[in-house]
């Protein structure tokens, strides 16, 4: 009996509990919430766990449709499972809500890039790379160095990816690009240093085993040409690097 009495007690303080709560108090537990589903749906985005990083955030959002993380985090996921359109609603609803948020910018000016809008890509991206209070200016930096890339204008590409690593030495995407944008000026000994670089601080990925290839090949080394294109084959037999390399074959 005392077990039922201190149940039926801590039910009515819980009644009474929920009805002092206003509504600007029910807001900010939801927004609280949509965080917590927002946090979750990125820790299963970056394990690569899809599914249910897209329940997480789209709970997030259910919760608080103005949660401008949220929706920028869909559009990523949008882009893996190449849902474009749903990509590109996501990151306008994203910048609509927080126009002037950096991380925001960065993700959408990639994003148009890589549909082929390098003009609007680039204002974002400019605008974010010049931004003061941007604490992680080589991420745009990177990007609107590839944004050049896709117009192949390897001069400002690699501007941008030199001005990247001297913020930021050892970021791995940028050390990436330079190897791809030197073997693309003839620059061979520079691009293997670069990867070099590269292979100090990054595990391998289908594109840098790919570009690896082609630089060794290019510098006169088909022995490590080879090499790459068998750990390329054999470590990531699906990726679309692979497939491409097959077709050339």
């Amino acid at each position: 009996m005392p077990s039922f009495k201190l149940f039926f007690f801590s039910s009515l303080l819980l009644i009474g509990l929920t009805a002092c709560v206003t509504n600007e108090d029910t807001k900010s537990v939801e927004g609280n919430a949509a965080d917590i589903y927002l946090q979750l749906g990125v820790r299963y985005l970056n394990l690569n766990k899809l599914e249910i990083a897209k329940e997480n955030l789209q709970h997030a959002i259910r919760l608080d449709n103005k949660n401008a993380q949220a929706y920028n985090a869909l559009a990523f996921l949008d882009e893996k499972l190449n849902k474009i359109d749903d990509a590109r609603s996501h990151y306008q609803t994203a910048i609509a809500l927080m126009p002037d948020d950096l991380g925001i910018k960065n993700n959408y000016g990639r994003f148009l890039c890589e549909q082929g809008e390098a003009e609007k890509g680039m204002v974002l991206l400019t605008a974010a790379t010049t931004n003061g209070l941007n604490e992680r200016p080589w991420l745009a930096m990177t990007n609107l160095g590839r944004c050049y890339m896709q117009l192949a204008q390897y001069q400002e590409a690699e501007a941008y990816f030199s001005q990247a690593l001297q913020l930021n030495n050892n970021y791995a995407p940028a050390l990436l690009e330079m190897q791809k944008v030197n073997y693309h000026q003839g620059n061979f000994m520079a691009a293997k240093v670069y990867l070099q670089r590269y292979a100090q601080v990054a595990e391998a990925t289908p594109e840098s085993l790919l570009i690896a290839a082609q630089i060794e090949g290019a510098s006169g080394n088909p022995g490590m040409a080879k090499h790459y294109q068998t750990l390329l084959l054999t470590k990531f037999p699906l990726s679309a690097e692979a497939k491409r390399f097959k077709s050339i074959k």
